[in-house]
């Protein structure tokens, strides 16, 4: 059974492990090896991850006492920055739960930035992609969709 909750504090190994994780797995297929090193750093700094998970609404799932997956959103922009599902719970529901849920937190539109991988995702939850862009992570470019939901 998943509950999903508040983020806290000692969540963050926990969940800079699973993104780490689900990049380097889920990601593989879209983007070169450089580009996954670049986005997902095995040198995770826990102590910016905490700060920047606590300034957004940010929710995790657990199930059996682990996380399974997690997502944060600025509720006053709209900005939904992150959605994680840990690579052997893809496909169950849990992104669909927790992008409710961050959604529903927020007024007005949203906006994410989806990589290759999540576009279709958000297309099928009414996003519309308003342009391509190439962002810099650690020296290398990666290719993203800035998406808008309007409600």
């Amino acid at each position: 059974r998943m509950v999903i909750r508040a983020y806290q504090p000692f969540d963050a190994a926990p969940l800079a492990a699973l993104f780490y994780q689900t990049v380097h797995t889920v990601n593989r297929r879209d983007y070169t090896e450089k580009q996954l090193d670049a986005w997902a750093p095995k040198d995770i700094d826990l102590r910016a991850w905490d700060r920047s998970l606590q300034v957004h609404h940010t929710l995790v799932a657990v199930e059996d006492g682990c996380a399974v997956g997690f997502g944060d959103i600025d509720s006053n922009t709209g900005y939904l920055d992150r959605l994680y599902v840990h690579k052997d719970h893809q496909g169950m529901g849990i992104a669909t739960a927790l992008c409710d849920r961050l959604e529903a937190s927020a007024a007005g539109p949203l906006v994410t930035h989806a990589s290759l991988t999540a576009r279709s995702f958000f297309e099928t939850r009414g996003y519309r992609v308003l342009r391509a862009q190439q962002v810099e992570r650690r020296g290398i470019l990666l290719t993203n969709y800035r998406m808008e939901k309007t409600r």
